[in-house]
C-alpha cells in the first residue's frame, strides 16, 4: 500500500513545491533542477539553524537562516528524470539521464545521524560528474520581503575550508560563534560515489567545526547499504504503528505522503516545527508561529498513534520560563503568554505586548493583544494527555503552564454592568480589527477554566484559584453572535472574507459548542456557511477547518467536497503548500481532517465512521488512537460497519458509538468471552476494559479477520509528484 502511495517523478521538477524532500526534523533536503543551470540541486537547510540577535525580533534577529545547497553536475545536458520517492524507506531512487549517459541515485536523509547521504553509480559517459556546495547568505529569509529593521545587516560570507578527506563551509554569526557544514565523497564499487553531508548549528560550546566533520567521517566509513539499514527499520517499525485506508485513491495516497512528510519534519527533540518544517526556503516567515500553524501542524499525531513526533509538549515545558519573561513586566509574576512568533526557544525578542508580537522593533508588524496562543498550544498538550492519559503530562506540563496562561486572562477580566464578566479588546487571529469580548479569546478562557478544574479533580489537587475558575464559568460573557452567526467580538460582526477560523474555535476544535447540542445546530450552520461563503481571502486551511467542522456534523459528503477543494485548488505536486511562502500546516491538517471523518472521540465518546462518504463503501482503521488511550481497529465494507476493537492502555471508561447496523451486537475479549457492557443510547456501549483489555464488537456468531488490509481503490488516479 505505501509502495503505491510513492511520488514520482518523470520529468525533472523546478522548485522546491514540485521537489521530493527528504528529512529527520533537523536536517532536511529538497531535490530539484538548478535555476538557469544543467545541474540538479540538493538543499542542505537544518531547523537549529538560527541568528541570535533578538535586538531585532523573532523575524529578522531569531530567524531562521538557510544553509546552502548542493549541485550534482553531470558531464552531459540533462535531457530526462526518472524518480521514486519511497516512502517506506524514506529514500529517493531513481535516474539522471543526461546526453552522455545516465546517473542511477539513491539518496536520503539518515532517521538519527542527520546526515544527507546520496550514492551516484556512473555510467561510462557520466563518470567525470562532480559534486559544488553553494553556502548560503546567512540572512533573514524575510528580508527579501520586507524592510529589514534599522541597523540590521547580513551576517559575513561563509568561508571554505580543506580537511584532510573533507571539507567545511563555516558560516559566522555577528552575535558570535559559527555554524558549519561539512561533506566528503567516498568512492565504491561499480563506480559508485557517494555523497555525505552533516550541518552542525551554533552551540554555546562552540565546537561545532569538530561535530560537523565527525559526522560525515562516521558516516562515511560505512557504504551507503549499511548506512541505511538501521534507517529503513526505524521507517519500517514507524508506519506500522497505525493503519488507514480508504477507496479514495488519491487522497489516501496524500494522507500516507502527510505522515511521511509528518516524521520527516517532527520529532519530540527537535524545535516545534517552523512555517517551513526543515525545509527553509524564500519566505516571510521564517520563524515558528504560535496563533494556528503550529497546532494544525501537530494534530494528526495523535490519532496516526505517532506521539513520538510530540515536539509541543516538550519545548513548551523546557523553555517555560520564557513563557513569563516575554510578558509586560506588570503581568510576568504568576502569568504565562507567548508570541505570535518565536525561535526554537520559545523566544520572541525585544519586548512583548500581551502575549502578542513583540514591540519597539522597526520593520514587523504592529503589537496586538494576541493573548490566547499559549491556551491554544497547550490545548495540543492537552490532547496528547487524553490520547495517552500519562498522568505525568497533566501534572508536570499542562496543569501548571494552564493555570499561569489562564492567570494572564484573569488579569484583564472585569465585571460589567450586567454581572457578567468581560475582556478588554484583543486579537482574534488574523482579523485585523481588535474587539472586546473577542470570541477566539472567550472559548479559550472557557475551555481552560474547564480543564484546569477537570485536572485539579484527576490529580487530587486543592487548588486556591478554583473558586475562580468556578466563578468565571458561571459568569463569563456569553459568545457574541448576530444573524450571521458567531462574531469577532462584542460590536464586531464576521464582515469580510477570512482564512482563519479563529471566531469558531468553541466549535472547533474545543468542542464547547457542539452539533450534539440540538440547540446550536443553527447557530453552527449559519456560522460556517457565511464564513466559507466569503470568497476571496480563503485559504487551504480554510477548507480544512470548514471539513473537519462537516464531519463533527456528519456530513461525510461535505467534508470531502472541501476536502477535495484543498487538493484542487492549493495542494502542489508533491503535496506542499504556499501562502507567499511555503507554509507546512495546512496538507498536515488535512489529514487530521480525514481522521475527523473517520473517527472522532471528543467529550468522552469514541465515534466510529461518523462521517464518511457514502461512496466511501469500504474504509478501514487499524491501533487508531483516539482519547482515554485507546487503540481503535474497525472495518467499513458494503457500506455499513462490520465490526470495531477496542484495546485498553491505560483501563479508562470506554463509550463507544459503533456505528454498526441497528439490531443486537456481541461484545467479546481477546479470547472471544464475552464482555458485559451497557447501553449509553442508540449504538453507543459503556464497556469497562481494564489496562490491557480488549473489547470486540460485532454482529453476533461472526468472527471477522481483524488483521489490517487495504480497502478496493473506487478507480485510478495519478500519482503525486510529476508522474507525465
Amino acid at each position: 500500500m505505501l509502495d503505491d502511495a510513492d511520488p514520482v517523478w518523470r520529468r525533472l521538477p523546478a522548485a522546491w513545491h514540485e521537489a521530493p524532500f527528504l528529512g529527520n526534523a533537523l536536517l532536511g533536503s529538497q531535490v530539484y533542477a538548478e535555476p538557469d543551470a544543467n545541474a540538479v540541486r540538493f538543499t542542505v537547510q537544518h531547523s537549529e539553524v538560527q541568528d541570535h540577535r533578538p535586538e531585532f525580533g523573532a523575524l529578522f534577529g531569531l530567524a531562521r537562516l538557510p544553509v546552502g545547497h548542493f549541485t550534482l553536475e553531470p558531464s552531459g545536458t540533462i535531457t530526462a528524470v526518472d524518480w521514486r520517492l519511497r516512502l517506506r524507506d524514506a529514500e529517493l531512487t531513481g535516474t539522471v539521464t543526461t546526453d552522455r549517459g545516465t546517473l542511477t541515485v539513491r539518496a536520503l536523509v539518515h532517521t538519527s545521524r542527520s546526515v544527507l547521504a546520496v550514492e551516484v553509480v556512473p555510467s561510462a559517459g557520466e563518470r567525470a560528474f562532480r559534486w559544488r556546495f553553494h553556502p548560503a547568505e546567512a540572512i533573514s529569509p524575510r528580508a527579501a520581503f520586507k524592510p529589514v529593521p534599522e541597523g540590521y545587516t547580513g551576517n559575513p560570507p561563509a568561508r571554505i575550508e580543506e580537511h584532510t578527506g573533507a571539507r567545511a563551509a563555516v558560516q559566522p554569526l555577528l552575535a558570535g560563534g559559527a555554524h558549519v557544514t561539512a561533506w566528503r565523497e567516498r568512492t565504491g564499487g561499480h563506480g559508485a560515489r557517494t555523497l555525505y553531508a552533516a550541518v552542525a548549528p551554533a552551540r554555546p560550546d562552540r565546537a561545532v567545526r569538530r561535530r560537523a566533520l565527525r559526522a560525515v567521517r562516521d558516516a562515511a566509513a560505512q557504504p551507503y547499504d549499511a548506512l541505511a539499514a538501521d534507517h529503513r527499520s526505524w521507517w519500517h517499525a514507524y508506519f506500522r504503528r497505525g493503519f488507514l485506508s480508504v477507496p479514495d485513491s488519491r487522497l489516501q495516497r496524500f494522507y500516507w505522503i502527510q505522515l511521511y512528510k509528518a516524521a520527516s519534519a517532527a520529532r519530540a527533540a527537535a524545535p516545534v516545527m517552523a512555517t517551513c518544517g526543515p525545509w527553509l526556503e524564500p519566505t516571510p516567515w521564517p520563524a515558528t508561529w504560535w496563533n494556528l500553524n503550529v497546532q494544525l501542524e501537530y494534530w494528526p499525531i495523535h490519532g496516526a498513534n505517532h506521539l513520538e513526533l510530540d515536539a509541543v509538549t516538550r519545548a513548551l515545558s523546557e523553555y517555560r520560563e520564557a513563557l513569563s519573561e516575554q510578558l509586560e513586566a506588570p503581568y510576568r509574576a504568576g502569568c504565562a503568554g507567548i508570541p505570535r512568533t518565536t525561535d526554537r526557544f520559545l523566544r520572541g525578542g525585544a519586548a512583548v505586548a500581551n502575549g502578542g508580537y513583540p514591540i519597539g522593533v522597526p520593520g514587523q508588524d504592529p503589537p496586538t493583544p494576541e493573548v490566547g496562543n499559549l491556551t491554544w498550544a497547550l490545548h495540543n498538550v492537552w490532547l496528547t494527555y487524553r490520547h495517552t492519559m500519562d498522568e505525568g503530562v497533566l501534572r508536570d506540563v499542562l496543569f501548571p503552564l494552564l493555570r499561569r496562561a489562564v492567570a494572564y486572562y484573569l488579569r484583564f477580566l472585569e465585571p460589567g454592568r450586567d454581572g457578567r464578566l468581560h475582556l478588554p479588546a484583543t486579537f482574534s487571529p488574523e482579523y485585523g480589527v481588535d474587539a472586546p469580548d473577542c470570541t477566539y479569546d472567550l472559548a479559550l478562557l472557557r475551555w481552560g477554566c474547564v480543564t484546569l478544574l477537570d485536572a485539579a479533580r484527576t490529580l487530587a489537587v486543592s487548588d486556591p484559584a478554583a473558586d475562580r475558575w468556578r466563578e468565571v464559568l458561571a459568569r463569563l460573557a456569553p459568545y457574541p453572535v448576530n444573524a450571521d452567526g458567531f462574531m469577532i467580538g462584542a460590536g464586531v460582526p464576521f464582515a469580510k472574507s477570512h482564512r482563519h477560523y479563529s471566531h469558531l474555535l468553541a466549535v472547533y476544535p474545543l468542542y464547547d459548542v457542539t452539533w450534539e447540542q440540538p440547540e446550536h445546530r443553527e447557530l453552527i450552520e449559519t456560522s460556517l456557511r457565511h464564513w466559507v461563503g466569503f470568497e476571496g481571502a480563503l485559504q487551504g486551511y480554510t477548507f480544512t477547518g470548514a471539513a473537519s467542522m462537516c464531519a463533527q456534523m456528519g456530513r461525510g459528503e461535505e467534508a470531502l467536497g472541501h476536502l477535495r477543494t484543498l487538493l484542487d485548488r492549493f495542494i502542489r505536486p508533491n503535496t506542499m503548500y504556499e501562502e507567499s511562502g511555503p507554509v507546512i500546516e495546512t496538507p498536515l491538517s488535512a489529514a487530521q481532517s480525514l481522521h475527523d471523518m473517520l473517527c472522532q472521540s471528543w467529550g468522552g465518546v469514541i465515534r466510529v465512521f461518523p462521517a464518511v462518504p457514502a461512496a466511501w463503501r469500504e474504509a478501514r482503521l487499524h491501533d487508531f488512537r483516539t482519547q482515554g488511550a485507546f487503540l481503535l481497529s474497525a472495518a467499513r465494507a458494503g457500506g455499513r460497519t462490520r465490526w470495531v476493537r477496542l484495546f485498553s492502555e491505560a483501563g479508562a471508561v470506554c463509550v463507544v458509538r459503533h456505528s454498526l447496523p441497528p439490531g443486537p451486537v456481541a461484545v467479546t475479549d481477546g479470547h472471544g468471552r464475552p464482555l458485559p457492557y451497557e447501553e449509553a443510547g442508540p449504538g453507543t456501549l459503556r464497556l469497562r476494559l481494564a489496562r490491557g483489555g480488549t473489547a470486540l464488537i460485532a454482529p453476533p456468531g461472526e468472527r471477522p479477520d481483524t488483521r489490517p488490509a487495504p480497502v478496493t481503490p473506487d478507480g485510478p488516479a495519478p500519482r503525486w509528484g510529476l508522474p507525465g
